[in-house]
């Protein structure tokens, strides 16, 4: 059997002294895994990097098989950002956690759309932060676990909506969540379509920790590990990012 599709490197790991087995996620197929031969050499290094466009062709006996790839790149991503710690580490969490969230072989076309959009936004645009939380969000939903920010849970008002209760995923306003606000979660304006004024660093610290509370309880807690480690990276880059970080964007 064979294919042939334009995919993004999502992980890499060595297998034998020279091979490697490469995680990509295409339109189609979703998130498949093969062997590249030759993968742990000098000459592919550069090309086997996560959040890189390769056009990939598969080839197996059987279907299930783990088969093999012949790897062609299309665009490196992971070497525009080299120079923007920031961004290296959000295209990094955005693969490493797309990798543990989805199964393999399972198509996800929204989540591959979706990707593109949020690396292409971490390469040029200052906004990439804010679409990091939403991409997150859009994953959440895909996958079966989408947060309901529409309206209150309590009392069906889409008027300030400032929190989210971490049991039932859902917004809650200011005013019949204010005796319990300890235990809410913020929600961010931005996640509710506000593109008014200027999304903060507490926003986006807000918008992560929301995120990775749903992603932690919802996804990664039905597998043998936790949040990615090239996720808590970034939330600790950004606990620690300042105002004049690069971190902070108008919207």
């Amino acid at each position: 059997m064979e294919w042939t599709a334009d995919s993004t490197v999502l992980s890499v790991r060595h297998h034998g002294e020279t091979s490697a087995i490469v995680s990509l996620l295409t339109d189609a197929r979703g998130r498949h895994l093969g062997l590249v031969r030759g993968g742990a050499g000098r000459k592919l290094r550069g090309v086997l990097q996560a959040g890189n466009d390769v056009r990939a062709t598969w080839r197996g006996r059987l279907d299930e098989h783990l088969g093999t790839y012949t790897i062609e790149l299309i665009k490196s991503r992971a070497a525009m950002v080299l120079d923007d710690a920031n961004r290296l580490a959000a295209l990094s969490a955005l693969c490493a956690t797309t990798d543990m969230a989805l199964a393999e072989r399972e198509p996800h076309s929204p989540i591959y759309h979706g990707l593109q959009a949020a690396l292409t936004s971490i390469e040029e645009s200052p906004y990439w932060p804010a679409v990091f939380v939403r991409y997150e969000l859009g994953l959440l939903q895909e996958l079966g676990f989408g947060l309901n920010l529409a309206r209150c849970v309590a009392t069906g008002s889409t008027d300030e909506l400032i929190y989210v209760s971490p049991k039932s995923a859902s917004a809650v306003c200011r005013t019949a969540g204010e005796p319990y606000k300890d235990k809410l979660l913020p929600l961010p304006a931005f996640l509710l379509g506000s593109q008014a004024g200027v999304v903060s660093l507490d926003d986006i610290r807000n918008g992560i920790r929301l995120t990775g509370y749903f992603l932690e309880r919802d996804v990664f807690a039905h597998s043998r590990h936790h949040e990615p480690a090239a996720r808590t990276r970034l939330v600790e880059r950004i606990s620690r990012a300042s105002t004049t970080s690069g971190v902070i964007l108008g919207a």
